[in-house]
């Protein structure tokens, strides 16, 4: 890398304010992706000829080859350089977006899928990374990362609406394609304006067991999860992913107690905040993919929403999720301790979520949906700002990376978790209703009406989970996140001799 892709540390960049465009723009791409691709899917499936079967595919090869890459790519960050792992990964996902748009096949777009999941797992541990050590005052860390925090909780909501409109109005290609102009103008505007601080790789050899460990343990993981929600949870292949993946991380975590240079240094999540930290976002998480997904199916099948307009629908989320981040999580964030923003962030989110256990057929949006959703939003706002500060706040930056990348695999496999445990309650629910109540209906129509009063009883039983997961999320929070307010000064760790916990002012980690 030239001499000007790095910064002397303890200098703050010139170009910082520039490089979070290019970031955020990055981040956004990625977000957008999870949800964008799932609008696109029936029409995908139709024109390629995939079965109902394999249709699940489309999404578990960009998860498995996502999560199970994570940690890998968070220390290729460290070890290569984040911007050029950032370049690399968002070049990547261009070219692999562009296969997919272009598929012919099954084959062919199963193989595109995992590839933006495999350079998607570059990218986000180093757009996250290349936050952490780029902005180390605590005031423009706080801003930084709420910017951060709203792209990554409300972009998901937004590739709802952007998917339903290419798909509604071009071709679902497009959802595909439109990640390529994204991709290119982040990639041109960080390769010029993005400067790392001088001394931050980590360039200890690679630790190739724990490559292969975590690797097969998260992708065992992960796909235990996703073979639960459509084969059940005591299928013999289900049953044999977690054992092997529990077999495979707990050998991973006596392998990086015992090497030199670890791939994740243990010290990154047995800090206290952090460790808190990653367990209660993936918590979060679990409730809030499962929430996407069910309102979804309600505003669709129930209501009778086309995509566009569902899309517009989860519009209150997102304005409650940037006012959370951007309005109260950055203005509170240098002004109190980050669990009284993560624990009542919670909190708010499961009261807006509790809102949404009221769900019948003939719901009033402006009544219920439109109150709950606000909610919601801005309670995640409010906690995944400073969430995703503290994740990276205080580690070595030759360990940003791997940090980086444990915040994004605790939302992955939440999002696994989630999409599971989730679907099978309310799949469970459903069946139970419509057995008990399809004896009394006379008629085709009184038929079709219990069933879809099923799906709404499957809906709402599921998000009373949701809201007690949410609950555990904000008390954990409350619980272990024990960092006090960031002062004014740098929170972050810099130069080559940084020790391997460093004091934050004004924080006793």
């Amino acid at each position: 890398m030239s001499e000007a892709a790095v910064k002397a540390p303890g200098v703050p960049d010139a170009n910082r304010w520039k490089a979070l465009v290019f970031i955020a723009l990055a981040q956004l791409m990625v977000v957008l992706d999870s949800t964008i691709v799932n609008i696109a899917l029936p029409s995908a499936q139709q024109d390629l000829g995939i079965s109902d079967g394999n249709r699940q595919w489309v999404v578990t090869a960009y998860a498995l080859a996502f999560g199970g890459l994570l940690l890998f790519g968070g220390r290729i960050a460290d070890l290569w350089g984040r911007k050029r792992t950032f370049v690399v990964g968002l070049i990547g996902f261009a070219l692999a977006s562009a296969l997919g748009g272009a598929a012919t096949n099954e084959a062919m777009m199963f193989g595109a899928r995992a590839l933006q999941g495999a350079f998607g797992a570059l990218l986000a541990p180093a757009a996250l990374s290349l936050l952490a050590v780029t902005f180390t005052d605590a005031k423009e860390r706080a801003k930084a990362f709420g910017i951060y925090g709203a792209i990554a909780g409300g972009g998901a909501a937004v590739g709802l609406i952007l998917g339903g409109f290419l798909t509604e109005y071009l071709d679902w290609r497009w959802t595909f394609f439109v990640n390529i102009p994204f991709a290119v103008v982040a990639a041109a505007g960080a390769w010029f304006v993005v400067h790392e601080p001088a001394g931050s790789r980590n360039r200890a050899a690679l630790d190739v067991p724990g490559v292969i460990l975590s690797t097969l343990g998260l992708v065992a993981l992960v796909y235990g999860f996703t073979r639960a929600e459509s084969e059940g949870w005591s299928e013999a292949t289900t049953v044999g992913m977690f054992v092997a993946a529990a077999v495979l991380l707990v050998a991973f975590v006596l392998v990086e107690s015992k090497v030199k240079a670890p791939l994740l240094p243990l010290r990154v999540v047995a800090d206290r905040t952090r460790g808190g930290i990653y367990l209660s976002l993936g918590l979060a998480i679990i409730g809030m993919f499962g929430l996407f997904l069910f309102l979804t199916y309600y505003l669709q099948i129930v209501k009778g929403y086309s995509p566009v307009k569902t899309g517009f629908a989860f519009m209150p989320m997102v304005v409650g999720m940037i006012t959370g981040s951007t309005q109260i999580g950055t203005r509170l964030m240098t002004r109190v301790a980050p669990r009284f923003l993560m624990g009542p962030g919670f909190l708010v989110g499961a009261v807006g979520m509790l809102l949404l256990t009221q769900l019948e057929i003939d719901t009033s949006y402006a009544a219920v949906l439109l109150p709950g959703m606000l909610l919601l939003g801005l309670g995640m706002g409010t906690a995944f700002m400073p969430a995703m500060s503290m994740a990276t706040q205080g580690v070595r930056p030759q360990d940003a990376g791997v940090a980086s990348a444990m915040v994004n695999t605790s939302q992955q496999v939440g999002g696994a978790i989630g999409t599971a445990l989730l679907n099978t309650i309310a799949a469970s629910a459903t069946t139970t209703y419509v057995a008990d109540h399809i004896g009394g209906a006379s008629g085709r129509a009184q038929q079709q009406l219990v069933q879809l009063q099923g799906q709404v009883q499957g809906y709402t039983s599921a998000i009373w989970f949701a809201v007690g997961i949410l609950v555990a999320a904000g008390v954990i929070a409350l619980t272990f996140v024990n960092a006090g307010r960031p002062g004014g000064g740098a929170v972050a760790a810099s130069g080559e001799g940084a020790e391997d916990e460093l004091p934050v002012p004004v924080i006793a980690h």
